[in-house]
């Protein structure tokens, strides 16, 4: 890292090449695998929380390339004949696609200057971005810019539906596709269809330890105060060992110590805060994260929550409150407000926007209906870019499943480490465990409803002008209808004599979801609001002859078997044209009658899912 503003590490300069510990991969992170191969690109990445903090840095980076000749001023560290930078910034808020978009804009204006000396456009985009970039955005849909479930519905289809069933089960999932930009934006779409996870459920995504080198004493952590800001800018270029330009510190939940002061103190007086803007008379209005208070969390290790609080779902109703209460009464016994941390979760008036509140045991902050799920805690990790030198991760103990996207050949080639691979250029999602591929087959009613969410968006799509900026079809509306999916999943799940509703949605699969970590968290407290909602899936109903067609099509089109008739069906056809063409017209005529015959029937027989509700 060649440059950081502020400074990554306390008490030295902004010009200084030292990485703290825990952020020892952001210069592999901002400047990607293969990142040569492309003039330009981004990509979203997380870091792991500094010691002392408990919460996840995002990460956006735009990196370019330019001819050295083309400088004005050229430095004597650059070498070779193309010169490779990337501007990063580094903030406490889950803000990907309106960073990118700022951030696209400074780094060509950066490039623009074809002097790299010039920094002060890096002071001025952190200013920028610290005085109007604020907590509130996130209850917007401005969180969301950039992240298209429609562009991913159009890609996967009815697919779409079996990888948000795979990060319920907490699986490990690996995205693979180059460049990094289309990596990280399918896999951060596909977190977009889970209400509130951008949100708010990222917060413990990336607590990971870094590989520790041979000279590195295992024991030594670096115990000094820092003042972190939320937002930092930095750079690097490819022609120095550690590549990566990109801006350091930022605030996050936990203890930030200045001299003299208490070290339960959220934020040091000093701090400037992305989230926050500034008020009429100068100050900073600082936004609070919630502290991450589980009874049972760690900030070093990611031992599963205490069996006595898992188990609460399985306690009756009178010894779970009572439980929660001691937990209540020890929370408050430490200062800690008991209005912050309820063990039931009361239905809030609709105000227009969603009333969240910090949870007991997930430490995230939830709506009433207990979303963001914690999936992403105890050592589930996201990371939407994995760097080489991280690969260790896949295979960490410590490390009990991940949704992470890679471009690098090698992950893909090590199968055993993962559970499903994404190859998001062929919309190929390969399982390799038979027993999960069973447990995955959609039901009859999650046909439906796959081919519902197919069938809208691509029945929109006929008016150019209008493309996307209609609600049904639209990308609100597809992330409204998994929330109904999912809100409807919860609800079913806490009917009594609820297995003829359950298998609408899977019976082996809400098996084997009731065993995951985020369910036993969501199940350990109580969630009146979802009694208003309709217990049975959104597409339930009688077996039909349109359900037929639409099995059929999903099978032919899922199955290797299926896949090798239609690929051999279309070789017959070329070779008949082909074939048609050296014997002569007069032949070659009727031949070509046949192969018009056969590819009505190939393209009736392929596209059948978007005719099989008529």
């Amino acid at each position: 890292v060649e440059f950081s503003y502020p400074p990554l590490k306390h008490g030295e300069g902004h010009d200084s090449q030292s990485l703290p510990e825990e952020w020892k991969y952001l210069p592999f992170l901002a400047l990607p695998d293969g990142a040569h191969n492309y003039q330009e690109d981004t990509v979203f990445f997380h870091l792991p929380p500094r010691s002392g903090d408990r919460t996840t840095v995002y990460g956006v980076s735009c990196y370019r390339q330019i001819e050295a000749k083309a400088l004005k001023v050229r430095q004597a560290d650059i070498t070779r004949e193309t010169v490779q930078k990337s501007v990063c910034v580094l903030s406490q808020l889950p803000l990907y696609g309106l960073l990118q978009a700022k951030l696209q804009l400074i780094t060509h204006a950066y490039f623009e200057e074809k002097d790299f000396s010039q920094i002060s456009i890096l002071k001025e985009l952190y200013d920028h971005m610290n005085s109007s970039l604020g907590s509130t955005l996130l209850e917007g849909s401005q969180v969301y810019l950039g992240l298209s479930p429609r562009d991913l519905v159009l890609h996967f289809r009815h697919k779409v539906l079996i990888l948000f069933k795979l990060i319920l089960l907490e699986k490990k999932v690996l995205f693979y596709i180059s460049p990094v930009n289309r990596l990280v934006g399918a896999l951060m779409t596909v977190l977009s269809l889970f209400p509130g996870m951008i949100e708010h459920g990222l917060t413990d995504c990336s607590h990971y330890r870094p590989r520790k080198s041979l000279s590195e004493d295992a024991g030594s952590q670096e115990n000094t105060p820092r003042v972190d800001d939320s937002v930092s800018v930095s750079g690097a270029a490819l022609s120095h060992p550690n590549l990566g330009m990109g801006e350091g510190g930022r605030k996050m939940a936990g203890k930030h110590l200045v001299e003299g002061q208490k070290a339960n103190m959220p934020f040091s007086q000093s701090e400037t805060t992305c989230n926050g803007a500034q008020s009429s008379n100068g100050t900073v209005q600082r936004l609070k994260v919630p502290s991450r208070a589980s009874p049972a969390s760690s900030e070093s290790d990611w031992e599963t929550l205490d069996p006595s609080v898992l188990e609460e779902s399985n306690l009756k109703g009178g010894e779970r409150e009572n439980r929660a209460s001691e937990q209540a009464e020890n929370l408050l016994s430490k200062g800690l407000s008991s209005e912050s941390f309820p063990i039931t979760v009361q239905p809030q008036a609709n105000t227009g926007h969603a009333v969240l509140v910090p949870g007991l045991v997930s430490g995230l902050e939830e709506d009433q209906y207990g979303m963001p799920l914690a999936s992403f805690t105890k050592g589930y990790l996201c990371l939407p870019y994995m760097a080489l030198q991280q690969h260790h991760l896949l295979s960490d103990v410590a490390v009990r499943g991940f949704v992470a996207g890679a471009t690098n050949i090698l992950f893909h080639q090590q199968k055993h480490l993962s559970d499903a691979i994404v190859e998001i250029e062929d919309a190929h999602v390969q399982i390799h465990d038979p027993e999960l591929r069973k447990i995955l087959n959609p039901t009859t009613a999650d046909l439906r409803f796959a081919d519902y969410l197919v069938k809208h968006v691509t029945e929109n799509r006929d008016d150019v002008f209008l493309d996307g900026t209609g609600w049904e079809g639209g990308d609100e509306w597809i992330r409204a209808q998994f929330s109904a999916y999912l809100h409807a999943l919860l609800a079913a799940v806490l009917q009594p004599d609820n297995e003829k509703t359950l298998s609408d949605f899977g019976t082996a699969f809400v098996a084997a979801w009731k065993n995951t970590h985020n369910f036993r968290i969501w199940n350990s407290n109580k969630h009146p609001a979802l009694a208003e909602i309709n217990s049975s899936h959104p597409f339930q109903g009688q077996y039909s002859v349109s359900d037929v067609k639409l099995r059929l099509s999903h099978s032919v089109q899922n199955s290797e078997r299926g896949k090798k008739i239609g690929n051999v069906m279309v070789s017959t056809s070329r070779s008949v044209v082909q074939t048609g063409k050296a014997v002569g017209q007069s032949v070659g005529g009727a031949l070509t009658s046949a192969k018009s015959a056969m590819s009505s029937w190939i393209s009736t027989f392929t596209q059948s899912t978007q005719s099989l509700g008529d």
